[in-house]
């Protein structure tokens, strides 16, 4: 994998808030579409929340709070509450491997290979 200082050629703070909200809309979306390299680190923040909502600890519940964006569902559920009560039980008799990524054509204008990452 690329070097993370490299990953989107910009500073840590832009990269971390752009994952954030990636992995929040993923979240709350079920379904995303982004350039290959995001989704791949997508993936990786998105399994460890689901992980985390698994838990269901109070301790898990304040980390996966940090990390995502402090949104509602469509219901006016707030997304953390969602991520504990709806998301991840849907996981709780699978190990590992919650996200999908599927890659489709490349972005038209500047060739960016594209990818849709989605909740299995």
């Amino acid at each position: 994998m690329a070097n993370p200082t490299q990953l989107f050629r910009r500073n840590a703070t832009w990269r971390k808030g752009v994952m954030r909200t990636l992995v929040t809309d993923l979240i709350l979306y079920g379904r995303i579409e982004t350039n290959e390299v995001r989704a791949k680190e997508i993936k990786r923040h998105a399994d460890k929340l689901i992980t985390k909502g698994k838990k269901g600890t109070l301790a898990s519940r304040r980390q996966a709070e940090k990390i995502l964006r402090p949104v509602s569902t469509k219901n006016g559920v707030p997304i953390g509450k969602y991520l504990f009560d709806t998301v991840a039980p849907k996981y709780k008799d699978r190990n590992g491997g919650y996200t999908r990524i599927i890659k489709s054509p490349s972005r038209r204008g500047d060739n960016t290979p594209m990818a849709i990452v989605e909740l299995v």
